[in-house]
Formats: structure tokens, C-alpha cells, sequence
């Protein structure tokens, strides 16, 4: 379906495309989504394919390519982790990667899993257990002497030799038999290799693999939820008033390895089994190469499990049964996915009948006729003018808005001149597009009337001077529940009791602020620090880069260095060595 401009608003299988499409245009029961969708349909476009699992598989590399607007939405859309492991051919590193297109010959990946959290606690242990590396290339290339992680006992430091390339393969593969579940497999194979290393009188690997024996051991002995060798997804979905919410559990060889909730927006009202089934869909198929196990549990009931599992076992080269009915401890966790999609579903309701108290209480202090909808706060963030940058969050009735948070890079002032950093931030912010841009009911200024005088500034010069402003100045020794509100003229002044609901309120959006500025200055300021003079000289290109700080050993060597010394490293010409030298020494 698609609008007068031919925008995708929507799209749909049916087996019977008549009385699917004929649902839409019913001159009454639809409901105010459904009609706010049929109001902006100009066309339908319609594709033939020969089987169900067909159109399943159509209809999400479609609603995947061009994410339309009333399609089902997974809130948490972000990719999913891996742990990865590299290609190198003698010491390979074991690492936290997102991915949404696994290449072809790119390392080999374990996961997806539900939890980063539970990925790294992973990588942790198996540096603890296998001493294996997880440093980048570039820095396993160029290491000269062992680094911190081998002083504190957490890699065999391939980097400088420690290490043969078989006994790094040995633990690399024990490794893998971990992530593959393998514990028992690798708990015999690791005695084996302790008593014959005993025999060789290596009493020192012997040692090493004790204590990788007792590290597993231990591990084995937190898991107390298993079920045999069963390796499934367990999904859960509740849906109560406007909000759904999808628990997914990750069984692997009997033991729950992961879990979390996913949001998910419905658009139209779709009934439970429809969105249960496009979410499971939609959950494997949005990748190119799906992790998808032998068996899904799911609830509620699905209208269509057999299409699904179909177009799930041609993607994934294996049979995938897709079950509802089921018993034991299958049963158990069924069920366990169940309540916690209902006690997250509870959670979102209670929050929203928190934040509905608060923006009433926030529309009772400030005086206003109708309770707020949209809240924006801007914040400034730098160290002593360096790397200024400007953020704007955006709350509404449901809470934080992520995705229409913002961050401005501030240029072109007197550094540490927070008046200007504001100014600056606010004419990027609304005299850009303004007829695209929803304008906030009340917009918060971190800061004092000095800041809030300088925002009146620029709103009014953008035509903007009727926006309900509001000044946000830390009370005494900056303690929250101290806080003063500077309202619309300067000289009122408004200060909430430290219990007050709007008070909460203001404080949550304005420690978001802080938070999200905060965050954008010091990735900005770590990545200037951390960016080699040496990089911004035209003709010295990484090789170059690497040649020189090689032969001078640091940078300081390479600024200590004259025009002659410079021309002995291979590459250096007379000019480029000419270059080098001045750009180290413009002071």
C-alpha cells in the first residue's frame, strides 16, 4: 500500500487477497489506526507468488529494505551481538562484535545472543580460563614487549612469542568447545591433556590446565537451569492496552544462556497470533545469515506456524520445528518467558501512569492551560572550551524519545563561552527544516538566566518567541531537589519541593541532557587525543606512519628528530622528510 507520493506505508500477505484488502475498506468496525492507514492509501501493489512461504519470505525482505510505517516494529531494532572470533592463522582474537551481514570467510561467529551484557561476562571468562588475546590487529602487530592483560594473567601474550602457535590453537579450540557447550566433552579432554602433561614433568601446563579445569568446574556449577542436550528459542508475548512485549529465551544444550524483552509498536490492530507470528519472522529473517536452532517454543498460539518454520528452515539449511504444545521443563520455560513479558508489559503501564502524573503535575506548577506533550531540553558539555558539543533530548507521555535526540558539534566561538555554544545549538535545531520539525510544549535550558536569555535571543530572532521557555539553575552545591526555575519573565522564580512529582520530572529530562552531551564531548575529546600528529600530514599514510614511529621508537623520538634523521627511514623523501619537521614544530 502506498501513499499520493508512493511512499510504502504498508505491507501484507494474504491467502485469500480479497478479503484481506476488502477488511480495509469496511464502511464500519475499523478501528482509528486502521483508518488513519486507508486515509493515506493512493495504490496497492500487488505480487503473485507461488507458495505461502514464499510470500512470508517476500514480505519481509520488503518490510526489512524499506521499514514501513504500519508494519510491527521491534522497539530494540539494533543488531544483534556475536562473539567472533578472527581469521589470523596462528593466533587468532576472540571479540564482541554487532553484525547485521556476516561475510563469507570473515572469522567464524557464535550467537546471536539476547544480552551484550552476558557476551562480555562471556569474553571475560574465557580470557580468565584460556588466556586468549582480544586486542585489535594493528595493536597484535606492532607490540614490542607483553601488555597489562599478560601481566595480570588474562592473555599467553602471542604478540612477542610466549606463546607456540599449537599450544594458542589448543586453547583456542577449548575455547570454542565452551561456546559450543561442550563442557563435559571439554572437562574430560582437559584432564587427559593435565595427566600426560604430568608425565612429561611439564608440571607448569599442568598446573594451567588444573586451573582451567576448576574455572570450568565452577561454571558449571552456577547453571542451575538445564534440561539435557535441548537447544530451542522460547518465545513469550503479552499484549495489554497499547503495549506488546516479546521475552525471547535462549536455551542452549539445556541451560538458559540468555534473555530480554523486546517492544514491539503495533500500528494496526493486528491480533495476538498475526504479530506473534510476523515478530518470530521478522526475529530470523532481518539477518542474511540467521542463527536459527532446531526448535522455537512459543505462546500464544501462531495462525500460521507451518509457513513459518518452512520459510525458516530454507534460510537456515536445516529442519526448524516450530512448537506450542509442550511439556516438562519445555513447558516450564514457555511459561517463564510468558510472565516476564507480563511483568514487563505491568512495568511500562505503571511507568506510564507515573509520567502521566508528572507532566499533570509539571502542567499544575508552570500554570499551564493544557498538560504538556513534547518536552525538550538542551545542555552544553566541554573541558575548558575544548570539543564543545550541545545535546537536545526529547521526552513525550511515554518517556525518553530516543530517536529524536540530537547532538550538535559547536564551532566557531570563544572557547568555554557557553552563551554562544547555546545560541549556536538552538539556531541548528529550529532554523533548520522547521516545517518538518515537531516544536516541544515546554523547552528546558540547563542552566541560569544567562543561558536562558541567550536562547530567548535566538528563538525570538527565529520567530520562535511565543515557546514556553524554561531555565533550569542548579540550587547550593548543586544537590538535587535545589533546583530553581526560572520562568518566563527573569525575575520569577519558581522552587519545587524536593518531593514534587514535576520536580522529578525536570530532573530526569535534565540529567538525560547532561548524560547524552556528556557522552558526545568525551567520545569526541578521546578520539581528537588519541588521533597521531603524525595524521594529519599529507603523503604519511599509515605504512609511513608506521615506519617512522618504528625506527624513532615513540613520537617524542620522531619530534626530537632532524630534517636528515628523518630522510633515513625508508619511504622518507628530502620533501616529505622537509614536511614531517615543520608540521611537528609549527609552535
Amino acid at each position: 500500500m502506498h501513499d499520493a507520493q508512493g511512499e510504502l506505508l504498508y505491507v501484507g500477505k494474504a491467502r485469500d487477497l480479497k478479503k484481506r484488502v476488502s477488511s480495509y475498506f469496511r464502511a464500519s468496525g475499523l478501528s482509528l489506526k486502521t483508518q488513519a492507514l486507508v486515509a493515506r492509501i493512493h495504490s496497492i501493489d500487488v505480487s503473485v507468488t507461488r507458495t505461502e512461504t514464499e510470500a512470508l519470505l517476500l514480505e519481509h525482505n520488503l518490510i526489512k529494505a524499506h521499514r514501513p510505517p504500519y508494519n510491527i516494529l521491534m522497539r530494540d531494532d539494533k543488531s544483534y551481538p556475536y562473539i567472533f572470533i578472527t581469521d589470523h592463522p596462528d593466533y587468532p582474537a576472540i571479540r564482541f562484535r554487532r553484525v547485521r551481514h556476516k561475510k563469507p570467510g570473515d572469522g567464524r561467529y557464535f550467537g546471536p545472543y539476547t544480552n551484550a551484557w552476558a557476551v562480555r561476562e562471556t569474553l571475560s571468562l574465557l580470557e580468565k580460563i584460556f588466556r586468549v588475546r582480544q586486542c585489535e590487529e594493528a595493536t597484535f602487530r606492532n607490540r614490542t614487549r607483553p601488555c597489562l592483560q599478560h601481566q595480570i594473567g588474562r592473555c599467553s601474550a602471542p604478540c612477542v612469542g610466549l606463546i607456540s602457535p599449537e599450544d594458542y590453537q589448543a586453547d583456542m579450540a577449548h575455547a570454542q568447545a565452551f561456546l559450543k557447550g561442550e563442557d563435559s566433552t571439554l572437562l574430560q579432554l582437559l584432564a587427559d591433556e593435565m595427566e600426560a602433561a604430568s608425565q612429561q614433568l611439564n608440571f607448569e601446563r599442568a598446573a594451567q590446565l588444573r586451573d582451567q579445569i576448576q574455572a570450568l568446574q565452577a561454571v558449571q556449577a552456577q547453571q542451575s537451569i538445564e534440561a539435557g542436550r535441548a537447544r530451542c528459542d522460547v518465545f513469550g508475548m503479552v499484549m495489554e492496552a497499547e503495549y506488546c512485549v516479546v521475552h525471547v529465551l535462549q536455551v542452549r544444550d539445556g541451560k538458559v544462556v540468555g534473555s530480554r524483552n523486546v517492544q514491539v509498536t503495533r500500528k494496526l490492530d493486528e491480533p495476538e497470533e498475526e504479530v506473534l507470528e510476523n515478530f518470530v519472522a521478522q526475529f530470523y529473517l532481518r539477518e542474511s545469515n540467521p542463527e536459527v536452532p532446531p526448535e522455537i517454543i512459543y505462546a500464544p498460539a501462531m495462525l500460521n506456524p507451518d509457513v513459518v518454520e518452512e520459510a525458516l528452515a530454507s534460510v537456515a539449511a536445516h529442519a526448524v520445528k516450530l512448537k506450542h504444545q509442550v511439556r516438562g521443563d519445555r513447558a516450564k520455560w514457555r511459561e517463564l518467558a510468558v510472565e516476564n513479558a507480563r511483568q514487563a508489559v505491568r512495568v511500562r503501564l505503571k511507568d506510564r501512569q507515573t509520567l502521566q502524573g508528572r507532566f499533570e503535575a509539571l502542567r499544575e506548577a508552570l500554570g499551564m492551560e493544557d498538560t504538556p506533550g513534547r518536552l525538550e531540553c538542551f545542555d552544553i558539555s566541554h573541558t575548558m572550551g575544548e570539543e564543545t558539543v550541545a545535546s537536545c533530548v526529547v521526552f513525550n507521555i511515554e518517556g525518553p524519545l530516543k530517536s529524536d535526540y540530537r547532538r550538535y558539534k559547536i564551532e566557531g566561538i570563544t572557547p568555554g563561552d557557553d552563551y554562544a555554544a547555546m545560541k549556536q545549538a538552538l539556531e541548528k535545531r529550529y532554523g533548520r527544516r522547521r516545517d518538518e520539525l515537531k516544536l516541544p510544549d515546554v523547552l528546558f535550558i540547563d542552566g541560569g538566566k544567562g543561558q536562558l536569555r541567550a536562547a530567548r535571543e535566538v528563538l525570538a530572532d527565529l520567530g520562535l518567541g511565543s515557546l514556553f521557555t524554561v531555565g533550569v539553575a542548579k540550587g547550593p552545591s548543586r544537590r538535587p531537589g535545589l533546583e530553581t526555575l526560572i520562568l518566563e519573565m527573569e525575575e520569577d522564580v519558581l522552587n519545587l519541593p524536593p518531593d514534587s512529582p514535576a520536580l522529578h520530572l525536570i530532573q530526569h529530562i535534565r540529567d538525560e541532557s547532561h548524560r547524552f552531551a556528556i557522552t558526545g564531548h568525551r567520545a569526541r575529546r578521546e578520539k581528537k587525543r588519541q588521533r597521531s600528529a603524525l595524521e594529519q600530514i599529507e603523503g604519511v599514510g599509515p605504512k609511513r606512519r608506521r615506519e617512522l614511529l618504528r625506527h624513532f621508537g615513540s613520537l617524542k623520538g620522531l619530534e626530537n628528530a632532524s630534517t636528515d634523521e628523518l630522510q633515513k627511514v625508508p619511504g622518507i623523501s628530502r620533501k616529505l622528510a622537509e614536511q614531517i619537521y615543520q608540521a611537528l614544530h609549527d609552535d
